[in-house]
């Protein structure tokens, strides 16, 4: 029985829409709310306190102040019952900050609260951090888009390199959005996510260069529909299996890969979208014909009087 053709690229003008719309909304997000950045971009102090039953922030915050703890920011880390004070860089040493930030958050005898962990990252090291980052993201952007140049063709290199940076403003939108903390391992999910989601593109690539040899009397966006079809299967299975082991982290992993599973979970979808709906889409609107793909022969090989091949 032939499998039946999904018209994927009938809704193609819509779907970019609203991918511009939501990417949009992240950038502005991004510049007028800003990252929720880590210590390790910002420098300064993390204290993270755990009370045994769930408490107010402005409280934790009121406390602090009374104690003579200024400037600090308190969010809740999870749940209602565990926070994470920041603070400028400190003049006494992590463990001392902690014991005094421990002893102020000590304002109801009904709910004590227990320190949990103590962080501490110099300004000049964040600002590094930050900047470096920045540089890796925009690097291996760069390389991609120069890896399938190579493979395949400037067309869809193009395509592979706009999907990427739809796949990493999203993520990072909904970061700022959220106002959810972004620090290195943040990065490192949204790092991988560049990795698996042109993984996924080049698969799709593939399939569609070889029925654009195959298919000679198809059309361009039959030949892309055909593709997608067909690779949909494989698509949808490698997905549920790395959300299986994502949702695993998440829930299994602790604190300290919370952040970077929930990364990769929002990557995930949104790789898996632009590999469908992006990449293949502004290859078409480049102009993407059966002639990129027709392997022409040499010169020397063509015989005298053969028309065939002009």
């Amino acid at each position: 029985m032939e499998e039946k053709i999904i018209r994927f690229m009938r809704f193609r003008t819509p779907m970019a829409i609203l991918s511009f719309l939501v990417v949009l909304v992240g950038v502005v997000s991004i510049f007028i709310k800003g990252l929720n950045l880590g210590l390790d971009f910002t420098g300064g102090t993390s204290v993270e306190l755990a009370y045994v039953k769930p408490v107010e922030q402005m409280a934790v915050q009121e406390a602090l102040e009374k104690a003579g703890i200024k400037d600090t920011v308190v969010q809740h880390l999870g749940t209602a019952s565990h926070v994470l004070i920041r603070m400028p860089p400190q003049e006494k040493a992590g463990g001392e900050i902690g014991q005094r930030v421990l002893q102020a958050a000590q304002f109801d005898s009904q709910n004590p609260a227990t320190l949990r962990q103590v962080d501490s990252v110099g300004s000049q090291v964040g600002d590094e951090l930050y900047t470096q980052s920045l540089l890796a993201v925009g690097l291996s952007l760069f390389l991609m888009m120069v890896y399938v140049a190579v493979r395949f063709r400037f067309k869809f290199a193009v395509g592979a390199v706009i999907s990427l940076v739809h796949d990493t403003l999203f993520t990072v939108g909904v970061f700022s959005l959220m106002g959810w903390p972004f620090d290195l391992t943040v990065l490192a999910a949204v790092l991988a996510l560049i990795g698996y989601s042109l993984n996924d593109t080049i698969v799709v690539f593939d399939r569609v260069r070889e029925n654009f040899r195959r298919l000679r009397r198809a059309d361009p966006v039959e030949i892309i529909d055909i593709s997608l079809t067909e690779t949909l299967r494989r698509t949808i299975m490698t997905v549920a299996t790395v959300v299986i082991v994502v949702i695993a982290l998440l829930f299994l992993g602790g604190t300290a890969l919370k952040w970077f599973s929930v990364a990769l979970l929002v990557g995930l979808f949104a790789g898996t979208y632009s590999s469908i709906y992006i990449a293949t889409s502004y290859a078409l609107a480049m102009g993407l014909s059966k002639e990129d793909f027709i392997i022409k022969p040499k010169e020397e090989f063509v015989e005298e009087g053969d028309t065939s091949q002009q």
